[in-house]
């Protein structure tokens, strides 16, 4: 990469790190794939705000997106610049002694599993009428 891509694509990782909402998303997307619909529920902003920041992080170039149904699903991507990912690596390493981040975590852990209670119990008491 040229020394001008370098510095284009550094500028662009430090300009998406400048923003407390995207570091708490990139937190939250540390530990693999997120659903849309849990960073609105942790973070409690809408869902239009929500998807405006990851888009902010895609044209960094340090998460992709998937789609299954009507949701979208988000992961964070190293960059092909060995520098830049180490930044970002530590970055994220840095961030993981904030309390609020830890508490995103734990809101996280807790949101992802309710859905699939919530499922499974509904589903048993169909069944057992």
């Amino acid at each position: 990469m040229s020394k001008t891509g370098h510095t284009e694509e550094l500028a662009l990782l430090f300009a998406a790190l400048s923003d407390r909402t995207r570091l708490r998303l990139l937190n939250l997307m540390e530990g693999g794939e997120v659903c849309v619909c849990h960073f609105v529920e942790i973070l409690g902003q809408s869902q239009p705000k929500i998807s405006r920041h990851l888009a902010y992080l895609r044209r960094a170039g340090i998460v992709a997106a998937r789609r299954e149904g009507k949701w979208m699903h988000y992961k964070i991507v190293a960059p092909k610049d060995a520098g830049t990912a180490r930044i970002l690596r530590e970055s994220l390493e840095i961030l993981r002694q904030e309390k609020q981040i830890r508490k995103d975590l734990e809101a996280l852990n807790k949101v992802c599993c309710m859905p699939l209670v919530k499922i499974a119990s509904a589903r048993s008491s169909t069944s057992a009428s």
